[in-house]
């Protein structure tokens, strides 16, 4: 049995991830600290002779008892509303964590797989984004700090593949969405059912005419684990080419919880135009065309699927609460 460790295992993809590669056969270490994941989420992993939980900060002292085959680095803050809260420790985690994952991964031998993002592309000047684009980031701006924490740590992974000819994979993962989201955590798709959900209007921020690609996640999880499995050292982009503007996407939303409503046909949720914050980018949409030819591997899941799945897990989320 190999045995793999990922750092932000609690989080919303890492413990997608720990199921899988439990599914597929590996043992897991789950590494969290806690700070914006939820155990939750991996409490159906408790006892489970495959899984071991961990908790510890990723940019402290790291030490694994045992062999590692894998580690996969997805430790750090991922939403607006938690890298502009814990903007230090977003700084910390792409530059001192992914260092400390990096050295254990080359100490134990291991593959290390690091979860970057399309963020590394910034607000792009060209569309749809490639992997050779360099992007438009603004290191000063309010998102800085998870931008340019990203780009550090693809540059620190490949000074680690190329100076110790270490194993490593990148991947540049697009908006993602599903169970285990935190329905406050700022990211759209969760901010739009949560609202519409309690009647509340949506937020839509400038005139919504900026565009996103949503991947559901277990279509994103098959990429991974396709991208850990593959030969590809250069950064690869995983996510949903399906583009469409976000003021499309609150009228899905509204459209699929309103169909769900018992003995109602619409919401009076309506829908409030705020400020666009700055720097948020106009257009996102991955060419995934590297994914197709060197994986094997494109999206399966249709925005209408996924956004009925993800609605009944808030869903039960709130009558749990309530």
């Amino acid at each position: 049995m190999s045995r793999a460790l990922i750092t932000g295992g609690v989080g919303f993809l890492g413990s997608h991830l720990c199921d899988r590669l439990i599914e597929e056969g590996h043992e897991v270490v789950c590494l969290d600290n806690l700070s914006t994941g939820r155990i939750d989420n991996v409490a159906h992993l408790g006892g489970h002779d495959a899984f071991r939980f961990i908790k510890q900060d990723v940019t402290e002292y790291l030490y694994i008892d045992g062999p590692l085959d894998y580690v996969l680095h997805f430790a750090s803050p991922a939403s607006p509303v938690d890298y502009q809260r814990l903007p230090i420790q977003t700084l910390k985690v792409g530059s001192l964590g992914t260092h400390k994952a990096l050295g254990l991964a080359k100490a134990k031998g291991a593959r290390f797989l690091l979860a970057s993002t399309s963020e590394v592309y910034g607000d792009p000047l060209i569309h749809p984004q490639r992997e050779e684009y360099w992007g438009n980031v603004n290191p000063i701006g309010p998102r800085g700090m998870y931008d340019e924490a990203k780009r550090f740590a693809e540059a620190m992974t490949m000074a680690y593949h190329r100076y110790h000819g270490l194993d490593t994979r990148i991947a540049r993962i697009f908006n993602t969405y599903g169970p285990r989201m935190r329905p406050n955590d700022g990211r759209v798709v969760s901010n739009f059912i949560n609202q519409a959900l309690r009647d509340e209007p949506l937020t839509v921020y400038g005139d919504g005419l900026q565009t996103r690609s949503f991947c559901y996640v277990s279509d994103l999880v098959e990429g991974l684990y396709r991208l850990l499995m593959s030969d590809e050292v250069n950064p690869v982009n995983v996510g949903n080419p399906n583009e469409f503007t976000v003021i499309e996407l609150a009228h899905m939303v509204l459209k699929s919880i309103g169909g769900q409503s018992a003995g109602s046909t619409a919401l009076t949720t309506g829908i409030e135009i705020c400020p666009l914050p700055l720097d948020d980018p106009r257009v996102r949409q991955p060419d995934i065309g590297l994914a197709r030819a060197k994986l094997g591997w494109e999206p399966k899941v249709q925005i209408a699927e996924g956004l009925v799945l993800t609605i009944e897990y808030f869903r039960k989320q709130l009558e749990g609460s309530s």
